[in-house]
């Protein structure tokens, strides 16, 4: 990998030139505003939407701009990385990131290529597919391991499949890979693998996995014998994690903690309530974010504020239906969310527990300020790149973002 040469004055360039749409000051002899009222900001989305669908409660949707007032850079630090999926702090404060091909590489805090990792099972790389997210055992420390998803190949279709192992002790080579879980059937598709992972407090593993676009797949989003359009969590070992809604329950996968997703690429713990969020792609329209509680039945396909891609309507062209959760907001036109992240480190203040969301084909990272579980501001971040954001991650108070480009940023207080 060539690492991105940049003198010292261009990362200050690029945060000037980006201070105009994350709200800094351009001059730093001058003390920063208050932050303003975002009640007075206009909202960041102004293309027609896909749809005349109207919102379940006000808030739910283009809610008011905010801006950020703390100076920041934004570096890039390491490029032609090849298709990376996802980027997670490691324990020590390097950076892992894994590579659809099927391989992973350690960087280090400034970017710089350390190892690349081999010896993982088979991907189907296939356009969505691929070796994806990744995740350190709570005892890494200890034991070396990590977990990861990736899209197995199963017969003449592949499946969205989560596996462990230990990184060796010069760090080029997984050891004992053993897959624990897959989420099954598996389908003859390229799409809709979902696929994060986050570990909770107690230890137990949440796991993402997408419906798979086509349209057998499609309606088992809502079937609890299938696993397809769900979230998951799971011990270590692969097994049910204890508490689970739907264990004894007849004709159920015991795994299931949510379903009725479409595609989540996104999940992480809030660190206000403790609980899982996460983010999913709709169709034409209807990206939405989620407060994910246990055994609730998130509407995909039967409730949505998107339609198809062609146009048409979606099923019987609802948007609320009663045993049905309402996202807590969503995008029309979309977001593309891919990887996100609350921001709980204390160099950008107001960033405090604020949602990061890297966006796909809108090309920005989505802020959200959230309270009492409502989104109450939005920004966009890094539009001016115009890259596609895979991943977003943060460590010792700076955001680290991946693109389908290959690029590696770092964006840190001025």
């Amino acid at each position: 990998m060539k690492l991105n040469s940049i003198p010292n004055f261009v990362p200050v360039l690029i945060a000037t030139l980006l201070w105009g749409c994350a709200g800094n000051s351009s001059n730093a002899n001058v003390a920063a505003a208050p932050p303003p009222d975002s009640t007075q900001l206009p909202p960041v989305e102004t293309e027609a939407p896909n749809s005349n669908y109207k919102p379940a409660f006000e808030g739910q949707t283009r809610i008011n701009g905010v801006k950020t007032t703390t100076p920041y850079k934004v570096e890039k630090i390491a490029e032609k990385i090849d298709r990376p999926w996802a980027i997670v702090p490691m324990p020590d404060g390097r950076l892992l990131i894994t590579l659809k091909s099927g391989y992973m590489e350690i960087h280090d805090a400034d970017g710089k290529l350390v190892t690349k990792i081999t010896g993982f099972p088979k991907v189907d790389d296939a356009k969505q597919g691929g070796l994806l997210d990744v995740a350190f055992d709570p005892d890494y420390a200890q034991n070396r391991t990590i977990y990861w998803s990736f899209s197995e190949p199963q017969g003449k279709g592949n499946l969205t499949a989560v596996a462990k192992g230990q990184i060796s002790a010069d760090e080029t080579t997984i050891q004992n890979p053993t897959v624990i879980f897959r989420a099954k059937p598996a389908l003859d598709s390229k799409l809709h693998f979902g696929s994060r992972l986050v570990f909770d407090k107690d230890g137990n593993l949440f796991v993402s996995a997408g419906e798979r676009s086509i349209l057998e797949g499609r309606k088992q989003a809502q079937w609890l014998n299938a696993g397809l359009g769900k979230i998951f969590k799971i011990t270590k070992d692969g097994k049910p994690a204890p508490g689970n809604p739907f264990i004894g329950q007849k004709d159920a996968m015991p795994e299931i903690y949510s379903y009725g997703h479409r595609n989540p690429e996104s999940l992480d713990i809030n660190p206000v309530t403790g609980e899982l969020w996460e983010a999913e792609f709709g169709p034409r329209g209807g990206d939405e974010v989620n407060r994910i509680q246990p055994g609730k039945n998130y509407g995909w396909p039967v409730i949505t504020y998107g339609i198809e891609y062609s146009g048409e309507k979606i099923g019987d062209s609802i948007q609320q239906k009663e045993g049905m959760e309402q996202p807590v907001y969503y995008w029309d036109p979309v977001l593309s969310p891919g990887g996100m992240v609350f921001y709980t480190g204390d160099e950008i203040p107001e960033w405090k527990n604020n949602l990061f969301i890297g966006g796909l084909s809108s090309m920005h990272i989505a802020r959200l300020v959230i309270e009492n579980n409502k989104v109450t501001g939005e920004e966009r971040l890094l539009a001016d790149l115009k890259e596609r954001f895979r991943d977003v991650a943060q460590k010792d108070g700076a955001l680290y973002a991946v693109t389908d480009g290959g690029n590696m940023y770092k964006i840190s207080k001025q």
